[in-house]
C-alpha cells in the first residue's frame, strides 16, 4: 500500500523547499512538533499540525504511530561510484604507511586498477554487488543516490556500468540517478594521448549516452595529472550541447580552478573542493552551483576537510555526499558523514540535515520532487529511533534510522 499516515511525530523536519538552500537559509529546517504526514498514492498529500484533524478516510491508509520519534525527508546522496568490480584493500594499507593517493594512481593503482576489475566483471555480477550496496544504503536512510560510471574507461564497460545502474533503478527501492564519467582517469591505452581521449568522449561516447538515455549528467576529474582545465571545459561544453547536465570533480588535490570553471559553465555541482580558492567560493555562490562536499573521502585520505564554513558564510548551496567507492571512500556511512560534517567541518546539525536532503536533491537536479517534506513530493521519508534530528551527529557512528519509507511504502 502506498497510502500511509505517519501520526504524532515528535518532530516533522520538513527541510521545506523546491530548490537548494544557500548560506543562512541552511539553518532553517521548518520543524513541526507532534505533526502528522499523509502520503497518498506515493506522494505527500498533507502535512498537519497537532491540532488539525486528519482529512482522509483512515481505513484506506496504513497508520504508523511515530510518537517520540523524528520524521525527516529520505536522505539524498548526490555523489557515489557504487557500481564497480574488485576492491583496493592493499592500496588502503599503502596509504596508511604514507603513500599518497596520486602516487598510487601514477603507478597503475587507483581508478585504473578498479577499471581492470570492472571490465572483467559480468553485468550480472555488477547488478548483484550493486544491489547489496543499495540495500546497505537504504538501511541507513538513503532513498535516492547518484551513481557515476568511470570504472571502464572504454566504450563497452562504461555502457555496462550505466546499464547496471538503469536496471537497479528499475528494480530496487532506492532511486538511482546515473552520471556518465568517462573522463575519470586515463587508461594505459590512452596514456599520453589525453586530448585524443577527450575527442573520443565527445565524438563517440556523448552521442551514444544521449541516444541510449544512459545518464542524466556527465562528470570529469579536473585535476593536476589527470585532466586540465581546458580539457575539462571542452568536455563539459560538448556534453551540454548533447543536453546532458554538468558536474565536475574540482580542486580535490590541488587548487587548479575547477570550481571557477563550474561557475563559468553553470554546472549542476562542483564536488570535493578541498583546495578551492576563496575567489572561486564566491563564484560558486553567485552562479548557484551546488558545492558538494565529501567528508568521508578527506577522512579516509587523511586530508584537510573542505572549507564548508567559509562556503556557507559566502552564500553557497552546500550539499553532503558519501563518495562511496572502492578506493578513497569505501563507506556509505551516514552516521559518520553527519559526525564529520558537524564535528570537523563545523556545520550545525541543521545545516548538515539540509545538506543531505534538499541540497543533495539540488545537486542532482531533483529538488522539485524529493529532498523535503512538501505537498506533491515523493513520499520518501526516514523515521529516527529518537525524538530529534540532533541525534544524527550526536549518536556518533551509530545508525539512528528505525524505518525507511519509499513512495509511501515501508521498505525498512
Amino acid at each position: 500500500m502506498s497510502n500511509l499516515i505517519i501520526k504524532n511525530a515528535a518532530q516533522v523536519v520538513t527541510c521545506s523547499g523546491f530548490g537548494g538552500k544557500r548560506g543562512k537559509e541552511m539553518s532553517h529546517l521548518q520543524v513541526i512538533e507532534k505533526g502528522t504526514v499523509i502520503v497518498t498514492d506515493g506522494l505527500i498529500s498533507h502535512i498537519l499540525k497537532p491540532d488539525e484533524p486528519v482529512p482522509v478516510n483512515e481505513q484506506a491508509y496504513m497508520i504508523l504511530d511515530a510518537t517520540g520519534k523524528a520524521l525527516l525527508p529520505g536522505f539524498v546522496d548526490p555523489h557515489t561510484h557504487f557500481v564497480f568490480g574488485g576492491y583496493r584493500e592493499e592500496e588502503f594499507s599503502w596509504r596508511m604507511r604514507g603513500d599518497s593517493y596520486m602516487e598510487i594512481m601514477m603507478r597503475g593503482g587507483g581508478i585504473v586498477n578498479t577499471a581492470k576489475a570492472t571490465r572483467a566483471a559480468t553485468e550480472e555480477e555488477l547488478i548483484a554487488s550493486g544491489s547489496q550496496r543499495l540495500d546497505a544504503m537504504l538501511r541507513l536512510g538513503i532513498t535516492t543516490v547518484e551513481g557515476k560510471s568511470g570504472y571502464g574507461l572504454d566504450k563497452e564497460t562504461e555502457r555496462k556500468q550505466l546499464r547496471v545502474m538503469r536496471h537497479l533503478n528499475n528494480t530496487h527501492p532506492v532511486d538511482v540517478v546515473s552520471t556518465y564519467m568517462g573522463a575519470h582517469a586515463i587508461s594505459e591505452e590512452w596514456r599520453g594521448r589525453e586530448d585524443a581521449f577527450i575527442d573520443f568522449q565527445i565524438d563517440e561516447m556523448f552521442p551514444l549516452v544521449a541516444k541510449e538515455k544512459l545518464a542524466e549528467a556527465v562528470d570529469i576529474f579536473c585535476e593536476e595529472g589527470v585532466f586540465t582545465l581546458e580539457q575539462s571545459r571542452r568536455y563539459l561544453k560538448a556534453a551540454s550541447e548533447q543536453g546532458l547536465k554538468l558536474k565536475i570533480h574540482a580542486d580535490e588535490i590541488v587548487s587548479l580552478g575547477g570550481a571557477g570553471l563550474a561557475a563559468e559553465l553553470r554546472c549542476l555541482s562542483a564536488d570535493h573542493l578541498l583546495h578551492v580558492s576563496v575567489e572561486d567560493i564566491y563564484a560558486l555562490a553567485e552562479a548557484g552551483v551546488v558545492a558538494t562536499l565529501l567528508p568521508l573521502t578527506a577522512f579516509s585520505l587523511r586530508e584537510k576537510y573542505a572549507p564548508a564554513r567559509n562556503m556557507i558564510d559566502a552564500g553557497c548551496i552546500v550539499a553532503l555526499a558519501t563518495d562511496f567507492n572502492p578506493g578513497s571512500s569505501f563507506s556509505a556511512s551516514v552516521p559518520l558523514l553527519f559526525a564529520l560534517a558537524c564535528i570537523y567541518m563545523k556545520l550545525t546539525p541543521e545545516e548538515a540535515v539540509n545538506a543531505f536532503t534538499i541540497n543533495g536533491a539540488a545537486a542532482i537536479g531533483r529538488a522539485d520532487r524529493i529532498g523535503s517534506i512538501d505537498i506533491g513530493k515523493q513520499g520518501d521519508l526516514v523515521l529516527l529511533q529518537f525524538p530529534s534530528y540532533k541525534f544524527l551527529p550526536y549518536h556518533v557512528g551509530m545508525n539512528t534510522v528505525e524505518r525507511v519509507i519509499k513512495n509511501g511504502k515501508i521498505v525498512v
